[in-house]
């Protein structure tokens, strides 16, 4: 299927503000810049704020790999109110006079770095029998949402607001749910609470410092410096290995075929991948294909026309 609009390969960081939706992010892009194809690298719930990296064209392809990056986040609890969402934008479920002091907060976290079992929230994307649990939880029916194995590496309180509110950095992999997080937080705390604000700083190569905002992508729209912002497909492939390839092998993966990988690994200034493992094929500098490393050859997985 061909998408009609103008051909722009690359990454976007948009500082997303509260209110809409990940996707309705993607559809203002797609408005504002005329891109043929869109979509983004990690959904951040409506009230949150901050990084949401936009592919664009065959940057869409190495959108798993930015969903995978690690992630850091500046999140608020408000103490002593629950809610059915596990932010602001729920119903009031419970309600606690308790507030926690410095010290037990303190004390508290470090049982929420490393490797944890967290329970997703029930207002959440996850499928219950083919069904999203939010679309279930709006209809008031019964979710069960079983315990996930997920890892934190650092959980760091920045400051007391007031008695009600504490400000916390995370910085987290892959499947963690903030909302879940403050929730378990105000429980060993001996309280209840939920987010009242989040935003989040980082996801894998993509930060702040080099985010727009929609009323400034508005603006430069389909201008020579929207480019200006626009960051290469292979951005959000930092984390992975890359491998130099000749123009000669670089078209056979072009074309879907293997090549040999003992020449390649043996002249390539990068780190290899393991057997089985995924890498960026790259030819004179410019990025080629997403490729697995197998049985001795390199495999295309994603051929990226760029």
């Amino acid at each position: 299927m061909r998408h009609r609009g103008i051909p722009i390969h690359g990454w976007l960081v948009v500082d997303k503000p509260s209110g809409p939706s990940s996707s309705d992010v993607v559809v203002r892009v797609r408005r504002a810049t005329g891109a043929a194809k869109a979509g983004h690298g990690g959904t951040l719930d409506p009230l949150a704020t901050g990084v949401l990296p936009i592919a664009l064209g065959e940057a869409t392809k190495t959108v798993s790999f930015a969903m995978d990056g690690t992630k850091t986040y500046r999140f608020t609890v408000r103490w002593g109110v629950a809610t059915a969402s596990g932010d602001a934008d729920g119903e009031v479920t419970e309600s606690s006079d308790a507030r926690p002091d410095e010290a037990a907060i303190a004390a508290a976290l470090p049982r929420f770095v490393g490797e944890i079992a967290q329970v997703p929230p029930i207002y959440s994307a996850i499928k219950v029998d083919g069904r999203r649990a939010y679309a279930l939880a709006r209809r008031n029916a019964e979710v069960e949402l079983a315990p996930r194995q997920v890892r934190i590496e650092s959980l760091t309180l920045i400051g007391i607001v007031d008695c009600d509110h504490a400000e916390f950095e995370v910085v987290s992999g892959k499947g963690v749910y903030v909302r879940s997080l403050a929730r378990d937080l105000a429980q060993a705390l001996g309280t209840c609470g939920h987010v009242a604000a989040l935003r989040r700083m980082r996801v894998g190569s993509f930060g702040l410092e080099r985010a727009i905002s929609l009323e400034m992508l508005q603006e430069v729209g389909h201008s020579a410096s929207l480019f200006e912002f626009l960051l290469p497909v292979e951005t959000a492939l930092d984390d992975i290995p890359a491998l130099a390839l000749t123009e000669a092998e670089a078209r056979r993966l072009q074309r879907g075929q293997a090549v040999a990988a003992l020449p390649v690994a043996s002249r390539s200034p990068f780190r290899s991948p393991g057997d089985g493992g995924v890498a960026c094929a790259f030819s004179q500098g410019r990025a080629v294909a997403l490729v697995k490393v197998a049985g001795g050859e390199i495999r295309p997985v994603r051929v990226l026309n760029l």
